[in-house]
């Protein structure tokens, strides 16, 4: 009789592309799809524009000029400053806004998360701002901002000082310009935030406020040990989306200020835009566009590295 040789080695299970695989290859087929024709074949066109000029009031070929576009736009002194001066703005925006809006919201969504009478109104109240258009917003703000005596926050300014403070140019003076706007962002956009701040504290446990009650923590000790690290990870995506959404600031800038006052508020997408369709120069906006995406992507890994997101299941 032949005895075969026990074995300890476990064979390992073979991987097949199941129902489970299909269903979600199929449930994430739409979204893939929807990035490729939006994000991906948009980028690559921009790229190749980059690489030419391209007139739009010329009926001619465009000239292949490789990464020249490029050249002028980081370093000729013709072209360079502009460029740069308007990615400080855009990174001055997003330091003062991503911080202000973020501690906003999640001020405002630990007050409209209490159990009280009348609470779904004040939620939808401080959400409507989110509805309106921008373009209606700082329409509406333009004239909050109104440099003269008859402009809202003048006359308020005025009214609770009894004449002390004089009337402002917020819009029209460069030391104001871009905190006005940036204060108008932040009215317009933090009811998005809360929204996604507000879903995050409603997964929180109960269990453990009733815990640190049990060990007689105060509010602000329940606030620091226990909300805080609950909204860890929504945090972390509200960071990014809001850093993202600052830093592609345009449309406030382009009916406020159209870039001033001495290119106070001007702005890289500004900038794209005004090359493309204002000085007929597709190839520098697209590059302008290109640049503008990469460092986008690269603070927003450098973001990603730095806010890690819990991923420990309890």
């Amino acid at each position: 009789m032949v005895l075969s040789a026990p074995t300890n080695q476990r064979r390992r299970p073979a991987v097949r592309f199941g129902y489970d695989n299909a269903a979600g290859v199929l449930f994430s087929l739409p979204a893939v799809l929807l990035l490729i024709g939006f994000v991906v074949v948009p980028f690559i066109m921009a790229f190749v524009l980059s690489m030419q000029i391209v007139r739009l009031d010329a009926a001619r070929p465009p000239i292949w000029v490789g990464l020249e576009q490029y050249r002028r736009i980081l370093f000729d002194p013709d072209f360079s400053p502009i460029f740069w001066r308007s990615l400080l703005n855009n990174l001055t925006f997003a330091l003062i806004v991503v911080p202000v809006q973020t501690a906003l919201a999640v001020a405002l969504a630990v007050l409209l998360n209490q159990k009280l009478r009348g609470i779904a109104f004040f939620r939808t109240f401080f959400f409507l701002p989110v509805v309106f258009p921008m373009a209606l917003v700082a329409v509406v703000w333009t004239l909050i901002f109104s440099r003269d005596s008859l402009g809202l926050l003048n006359g308020f300014l005025s009214w609770i000082s009894f004449g002390a403070i004089p009337p402002q140019d917020w819009l029209g003076n460069p030391a104001l310009a871009l905190i006005s706007i940036a204060i108008m962002s932040i009215w317009a956009g933090v009811g998005f935030q809360m929204v996604i701040v507000l879903a995050g504290l409603q997964e929180i446990p109960p269990e453990l406020y009733e815990a640190a009650s049990i060990d007689k923590a105060s509010k602000w000790q329940q606030f620091l040990h226990v909300t805080l690290p609950g909204l860890r990870n929504t945090l972390v995506f509200v960071i990014m989306i809001t850093t993202i959404f600052s830093l592609r600031l345009f449309d406030q800038v382009y009916i406020m200020t159209s870039g001033g006052p001495d290119d106070s508020t001007t702005t890289v997408m500004y900038q794209a835009v005004t090359s493309a369709f204002v000085e007929n120069n597709v190839g520098r906006g697209s590059a302008m566009t290109v640049i503008f995406v990469l460092i986008i992507i690269a603070i927003t890994l450098i973001q990603r590295r730095i806010l890690r997101q819990d991923t420990q299941i309890s």
